[in-house]
Order: C-alpha cells, then sequence, then structure tokens
C-alpha cells in the first residue's frame, strides 16, 4: 500500500512513519527524483518480497526488527541499525521472520 508522500522539513524518526499491517506490506515514499527514491517499509512476520532483480543499486537499512535478505546466493540476517548494498542486476529476496522495519534508497545511475 503505497501513501501520500510526506513533508519532511523538520527531522523525523523514519521508523515512526509506517505502522505494521498484520499479513500485510506497507511502503511510504519518503523522496522522489530522476536521481532516485527513498521509501521506508514495514514487513508483517511472514511476508516477503520474492526473488527479483533491479536495474539500479539499492541501498537498505533496517530500521526496526529483523530481516532476512538474500542477495545472489548469499543469505544475511540484517537487524535494527545494519545496512547493506543490493548491486544492479543482482537477484535479491527479503523475508520478514518477524515484524521488520526497512529504509530502501534506490539509486539511479
Amino acid at each position: 500500500m503505497m501513501e501520500n508522500t510526506p513533508t519532511f522539513d523538520a527531522p523525523r524518526n523514519l521508523a515512526n512513519t509506517v505502522n505494521y499491517e498484520e499479513g500485510g506490506i506497507v511502503s511510504r515514499q519518503v523522496l522522489k527524483s530522476p536521481a532516485g527514491n527513498i521509501t521506508v517499509f514495514s514487513f508483517a512476520k511472514g511476508q516477503g518480497l520474492s526473488r527479483h532483480t533491479a536495474p539500479f543499486d539499492a541501498a537498505v537499512q533496517i530500521l526496526d526488527g529483523t530481516a532476512e535478505i538474500k542477495i545472489g546466493d548469499t543469505p544475511y540476517t540484517l537487524k535494527s541499525g545494519d545496512f547493506v548494498i543490493m548491486p544492479a542486476n543482482v537477484p535479491h529476496e527479503l523475508f520478514a521472520a518477524e515484524n521488520f522495519k526497512m529504509l530502501l534508497t534506490m539509486i539511479r545511475g
């Protein structure tokens, strides 16, 4: 569910910009520009994104909870505060073994 882009004219706690929705994934775009997009996501336990690729590099920072992310053939367990780059055109997937929130920064090169 994509919500309207909020205005960030003062410091905010990004984890508070989306709530958990039982059985769902919630997203809120923070910034959209020709250079890239910044989006905050919440994943309810058991939710995920199946294996896919993206044409641009993407950075993921976990804001809350723990995520299971597989990049190429390498699995990672990331917890709040952890950061990883998902390189362009490399298959990746995400799974919520528990609720988690993440900041996704997609960089158009």
